[in-house]
């Protein structure tokens, strides 16, 4: 049986995880490294769909606009995820868009290549799973609960995802890893299924742990503190 040929729970897995780490790599070998700063557009609603994109590093949004103009949140994505499978799979436009709240480093692997590998690997089902996964995140990310702790988790999630393993000589120094994520408060309303002022209101409870909203940045000064706070709440 091939490593990615074991049953599992797709839900909070990534798509390396769900292959199996040989068979992720063996992809990457195909293709070439990107770097992408914070706010860039990685990929862009209504093309084509030419080539997915492998996040090695950072935290990236998908967005959708709508035909009334308003534009959804409809998830976000960390390293050993793929981004743009759907239009390559389904040989269609791209349905969303995906931007950078991070820094980010992609492995951009062309249409054909992709799908040659998804087809000689038999990957087909892991790709279904995979899809199944994303979509029960999202529901749950939507679900109750004490919105300090909900929003405290998410951020403190995502900032781990961007800045990576806890370093004590980083830039943030013996206090803790520093975090900027480009992101909204409506954003955030859209990803936990809650109004922009219970938002708001949450920012500012989490504001004494070194967590500061602007108009279009969320940074938090400790992610250590934030993660504290996650953690104590759900005690």
């Amino acid at each position: 049986m091939n490593d990615h040929g074991r049953t599992a729970d797709p839900l909070g897995q990534t798509l390396c995880r769900l292959m199996g780490e040989a068979t992720w790599k063996s992809m990457l070998a195909e293709a070439f490294e990107r770097r992408h700063p914070i706010g860039a557009t990685l990929l862009r609603q209504a093309e084509p769909g030419t080539h997915v994109l492998a996040l090695l590093s950072g935290v990236a949004k998908v967005t959708r606009r709508e035909r009334t103009g308003d534009v959804r949140l409809l998830a976000f994505r960390g390293p050993g995820e793929l981004l743009g499978e759907v239009a390559v799979l389904d040989d269609g436009a791209r349905s969303a868009s995906v931007q950078a709240i991070s820094d980010c480093t992609v492995a951009v692997l062309a249409k054909a290549a992709f799908l040659r590998f998804v087809t000689d690997r038999d990957l087909f089902p892991v790709m279904v799973r995979y899809a199944i996964g994303r979509l029960r995140e999202s529901d749950l990310a939507r679900g109750g609960g004490d919105i300090v702790a909900r929003l405290a988790g998410a951020l403190a999630t995502l900032a781990d995802v961007s800045v990576g393993p806890a370093n004590p000589a980083g830039p943030a120094g013996p206090a803790g890893r520093r975090a900027e994520l480009a992101l909204t408060r409506d954003e955030l309303a859209q990803h936990l299924g809650v109004s922009r002022n219970t938002v708001t209101a949450g920012l500012a409870e989490l504001g004494p742990h070194q967590v500061h909203a602007g108009r279009k940045s969320i940074v938090i000064g400790d992610l250590s503190a934030l993660r504290r706070v996650a953690d104590g709440a759900r005690d």
